[in-house]
């Protein structure tokens, strides 16, 4: 009996002692790991940091534009007829008075020749009367008459000259020709269109401004121009002419600018990004776009503060600098941003010069996280920029 008490005794023992090392091992360590895990610090996020710029920017006004030619117009024949000769052709550059087309005036040639006689023999006719009346021989009359005959004469060959002179299409400035719209031998009419001719240099680039910016806007203000065709090349030029009225029905004034065009690389149509260099240069503290976090509650940055050493004995405290040296944490800051120019952003308020800031990596970041400075962690830029 008291074998089998024993037993008893040490068996509940042994349970209970198994039982607790069972609670121990599967209910209060992984409580005490998960407490563990969850007080520990994470590790220090890799970011890459900048220091703000101090440059000297000028207020950039953006608009969009379109190419226009200084003179533009469409060679057209005041009198209809067949085309007998072209002397010029598509594409080519021609100088001011170049004949270009002839149209057929055999007719009028004829009648020249004709006029021309009439003409003679009406100051023959004049010239005698003249003599008579110095002798009293002849009316007043007569003379007036053959006088008169004689001015008409000259008038018919006058006119006969200015219709051949039509007939011959010459250029009326210099530039570049079109396209040809017709071939030699085809009839045309008065007024039909032949031909474009565009004085490309100088050139006009024509862009509406809203008219909050007219205070910045004068003549003379230089501007820079982007085409399509020559990605990266910026051109100058300056503001010509301002228009006088403002558009009712968007607000916006018309701002041509003018061009120097020497190698006609610029073509009227083109599409055109302006911008106006508004005022004299000012600094302006600026930092990369990716710096910048823009959210519904405004624009922000993460500025890096270093995190100060804990107080350790002399060999713990030099191990714990070694540890901590490039470890800092971060504060979100409220910024305000101005203009932005390429892959730069202009900081009105909120960074000072000197202070890092977070340039790449901070979706991973909150107020207060600890972060160390990787400089393979910087985004290189884009050789060419995507269109706004």
């Amino acid at each position: 009996m008291k074998r089998s008490v024993s037993f008893i005794s040490v068996l509940i023992f042994i349970i209970g002692v198994a039982g607790s090392l069972g609670y121990f091992q599967y209910v209060i360590k992984p409580a005490m790991i998960k407490n563990f895990v969850l007080a520990a610090a994470p590790p220090p996020a890799s970011v890459a940091a900048v220091l703000p710029r101090i440059e000297a920017w000028a207020s950039r006004l953006p608009a969009i534009g379109t190419l226009r030619a200084v003179q533009e117009v469409e060679i057209a024949p005041q009198i209809g007829g067949a085309v007998v000769s072209i002397r010029a052709e598509s594409g080519q550059d021609v100088t001011k008075g170049a004949p270009l087309f002839d149209i057929d005036s055999s007719v009028d040639q004829a009648d020249l020749k004709n006029n021309l006689a009439v003409l003679k023999n009406a100051e023959l006719a004049l010239e005698r009367q003249r003599q008579l009346i110095v002798g009293g021989n002849t009316a007043k009359a007569n003379f007036d008459s053959a006088e008169a005959a004689r001015d008409s004469a000259a008038a018919a060959v006058e006119r006969t000259r200015a219709i051949i002179t039509q007939k011959t299409l010459s250029a009326p400035f210099p530039g570049r020709l079109g396209i040809r719209k017709f071939d030699l031998g085809q009839y045309v009419s008065p007024g039909m269109g032949l031909i474009t001719l565009q004085q490309l240099d100088p050139i006009y680039v024509d862009f509406p401004m809203p008219e909050q910016s007219l205070g910045m806007l004068k003549a003379g203000e230089e501007i820079e121009v982007e085409v399509d065709a020559y990605p990266g090349r910026i051109f100058h030029g300056t503001i010509k002419t301002v228009d006088a009225r403002v558009a009712q029905e968007s607000r916006n004034v018309l701002i041509r600018g003018q061009l120097d065009n020497p190698n006609k690389q610029l073509w009227p149509g083109m599409f055109a990004n302006v911008h106006v260099i508004a005022g004299a240069p000012r600094n302006a503290i600026t930092l990369p776009r990716t710096a910048v976090t823009y959210s519904l509650y405004g624009e922000s940055v993460f500025v890096i503060e270093s995190i100060a050493p804990p107080a350790l004995g002399a060999g713990a405290a030099q191990a714990a600098a070694v540890q901590t040296s490039e470890v800092q944490k971060v504060e979100r800051r409220a910024v305000k941003t101005g203009e932005a120019r390429e892959d730069r952003v202009a900081i009105v308020d909120g960074v000072k010069p000197g202070e890092k800031v977070v340039a790449e990596g901070q979706l991973k970041l909150q107020s207060g996280a600890r972060v160390r400075i990787d400089s393979d962690a910087e985004i290189q830029p884009l050789a060419t920029r995507p269109k706004e």
